[in-house]
């Protein structure tokens, strides 16, 4: 087989499929995205992506509308938007980015009523926890690891209580091992990243394992292809957390 071959194999098999494994959760057990996962965004749904910088991908904030290509950004969630209004023309699904360059869980809770429960969003993804890191070892918060949980649980009674109906779809917190990440993120960052699946598995309706998906890529490329500073992904990683993502909730 040709290394071309094996790539492009590699890429429709595994990690576009998002077929690696996501980290063990407290049974054991090794979930992992489902080929056949059913399709959660029905049709005529809003659909909203929160988040960090991840998500925000310098889209434009003083657009306000759906499925505007500025004010979704560059990032994965402006590809997986763009898939969907592809693919579902006919189902008039609108799609917003509301996520917001270094925001930690709290500041997601301080801005939800307005970013979150006013727009009656049907499906609801979150991506958030590298900055709840991040921002403690630059000296920046003095957040812990509770905070994260527990602020996190707290928002997403808030959300439930307010939508009940909402379809959650919660990602998975990455990160690689260059530029920005070095070992002294470890083990504190694989904590955080337990704590986000144990909230999915209480309160989710989909789980995105987006690190699995980037440890399976770096067989194929080094940490830099991917997200030159650890964190935010390269068009190449935003291409692969799409296809994680529209995977997840069986797109």
């Amino acid at each position: 087989m040709g290394d071309q071959q094996g790539r492009r194999e590699f890429l429709t098999a595994g990690v576009l499929a998002a077929g690696a494994a996501a980290i063990p959760n407290a049974s054991g057990a090794t979930p992992a995205v489902e080929p056949d996962a059913p399709r959660l965004i029905p049709k005529g749904a809003t659909v909203l992506f929160q988040g960090d910088s991840i998500t925000d991908a310098g889209r434009n904030r003083e657009l306000a509308g759906p499925n505007d290509a500025a004010s979704l950004g560059s990032g994965y969630a402006f590809l997986a938007a763009t898939n969907l209004l592809v693919h579902r023309a006919e189902d008039a699904l609108k799609l917003f980015n509301r996520g917001i360059s270094g925001n930690k869980v709290f500041q997601l809770a301080e801005r939800w009523q307005q970013d979150c429960l006013d727009l009656k969003p049907d499906v609801l993804s979150i991506l958030i926890g590298v900055n709840d890191l991040w921002h403690v070892l630059a000296g920046k918060y003095d957040g812990t690891l509770e905070t994260y949980r527990d602020y996190y649980r707290r928002l997403l009674d808030r959300t439930k209580t307010a939508l009940p109906d909402v379809k959650l779809v919660i990602c998975e917190p990455f990160v690689l091992k260059v530029g920005a990440v070095d070992d002294t993120w470890f083990p504190a960052f694989d904590e955080h990243r337990a704590v986000a699946k144990q909230i999915a598995d209480d309160y989710a309706d989909a789980w995105v394992p987006f690190q699995s998906v980037f440890d399976r890529a770096l067989t194929v490329a080094p940490p830099a292809t991917w997200a030159g500073d650890g964190v935010h992904p390269s068009q190449a990683g935003a291409t692969l957390m799409a296809s994680a993502w529209l995977r997840a909730v069986g797109e």
